[in-house]
């Protein structure tokens, strides 16, 4: 049963996080270690992914976003952390960082590399892909465009996450975060 927790403002340093203890045999994932390079990175990776996801949206509605559905995209922005948490097993803590645009959960459990990237993937499936694919079935659903143009956008260290995951996670490894990185390790069982 997922317990969640409200843990406030990041203060910036790592050991201050709720972490899984680190694993025999771990490896960390190469990916960015410094705060502000991943938040430059990310923020920088959803401009690209805007400009593409609310042109197609332009192209095919042909008027401006959905002043709802930008309302709601950043409505959409705690309960997207919400669902990660639901994904995890025990406590879940949300922190922000809002000086550097984010939001996240941490938790110390551990994750098989395909539920680490549906848990990655799921609030971007729901607020996102889903609403976004809707609209481009139906244009005169304009709203749920929007909703899911910009939500999508605001995924983008969700598939970084995902990347990392798929291409460094061997097939029987687990992964889990310690501090702002996450590891990964063959369980004992599965060696």
């Amino acid at each position: 049963m997922t317990k969640f927790h409200f843990a406030g403002t990041y203060n910036g340093d790592p050991e201050s996080l709720i972490s899984h203890e680190h694993e025999e045999g771990y490896v960390p994932f190469k990916e960015i270690q410094s705060m502000n390079k991943l938040a430059l990175f990310m923020n920088g990776l959803s401009l690209v992914i805007a400009v593409f996801t609310c042109g197609l949206y332009y192209y095919i509605a042909r008027k401006p976003m959905n002043m709802i559905g930008l309302l709601l995209s950043i409505v959409t922005l705690i309960p997207h952390e919400f669902l990660h948490a639901i994904c995890f097993k025990g406590d879940v803590y949300m922190y922000n960082n809002l000086k550097k645009g984010m939001l996240f959960v941490v938790g110390p459990g551990t994750f098989t590399k395909w539920e680490f990237v549906f848990m990655s993937m799921l609030p971007n499936l729901v607020f996102g892909f889903i609403p976004f694919i809707l609209f481009l079935l139906f244009p005169s659903l304009d709203i749920l465009g929007t909703l899911g143009a910009v939500s999508i956008a605001a995924g983008a260290g969700d598939y970084y996450n995902v990347f990392n995951a798929i291409t460094q996670i061997p097939k029987n490894g687990r992964t889990y975060m310690h501090g702002m990185n996450s590891f990964w390790y063959i369980p004992k069982e599965n060696q």
